[in-house]
């Protein structure tokens, strides 16, 4: 999947939907990549997209492209380890 910037999503990324609710990918299942929260047997029955945990909204899967979906900071860059 990727951003209406072009970028593919990663597993990490800071992302802003519709201007006002930052998330955090969670999981590229078309990758087969899950975070430590989230695992692979559990979600694998979607077959493809991504899902990404919202503070405000929970966790939300997108099949598709959506261009609302805004990527902030690639994964890493935020000075994780």
């Amino acid at each position: 999947m990727i951003y209406s910037d072009g970028n593919v999503v990663i597993l990490g990324d800071e992302v802003l939907l519709r201007a006002t609710n930052r998330g955090v990918v969670v999981a590229v299942i078309d990758e087969g990549e899950f975070s430590f929260a989230f695992r692979q047997s559990e979600w694998m029955y979607l077959q493809k997209g991504v899902l990404i945990d919202f503070p405000a909204l929970g966790l939300m899967h997108f099949e598709d492209f959506d261009p609302d979906l805004q990527l902030l900071a690639r994964a890493g860059a935020r000075g994780e380890h």
